[in-house]
């Protein structure tokens, strides 16, 4: 068994699903390899991942509007030392997921025709999120 460990630093331009498969895909590739578990882990509470539909835009477009509706930004939030958009991130990131666990074989990640991996960023304002990567196999 090998295992390796990388950081990506993401910048965002503010909320919506950012997706960095290509990142992810380069690097499981430079490793070498063949068969294994890929873990990634968001190292922030107010954004999230998601693997998710990277054909159709409106696929994402419905699910950002979804989360805006059922954790809306407002100033009825106690929690709001950021501003209306404060609260309802961290609603959203615990909806979803901080960590995904994706499956390797022949080298490359075993994800689906469509499926793309994404940061969710629950934020309006632009950021720049660190997710950790770590991969285990032979």
């Amino acid at each position: 068994m090998q295992q390796a460990a990388h950081q990506l630093t993401l910048s965002t331009p503010g909320a919506g699903l950012h997706e960095f498969t290509p990142a992810v895909t380069g690097w499981v590739a430079a490793q070498g390899l063949a068969t294994g578990l890929l873990t990634l882990f968001v190292r922030h509470t107010s954004c999230s991942l998601l693997i998710q539909e990277n054909a159709a835009p409106a696929a994402r477009r419905d699910l950002q509007r979804y989360f805006a509706r059922i954790a809306p930004e407002s100033t009825a939030y106690e929690h709001d030392d950021e501003g209306p958009d404060d609260m309802p991130a961290h609603l959203r990131a615990a909806l979803t997921a901080t960590s995904l666990s994706v499956p390797v074989a022949g080298g490359r990640m075993v994800l689906g025709t469509w499926q793309g991996i994404y940061l969710f960023e629950h934020r309006a304002s632009p950021h720049r999120r660190q997710v950790a990567l770590h991969l285990i196999g032979a």
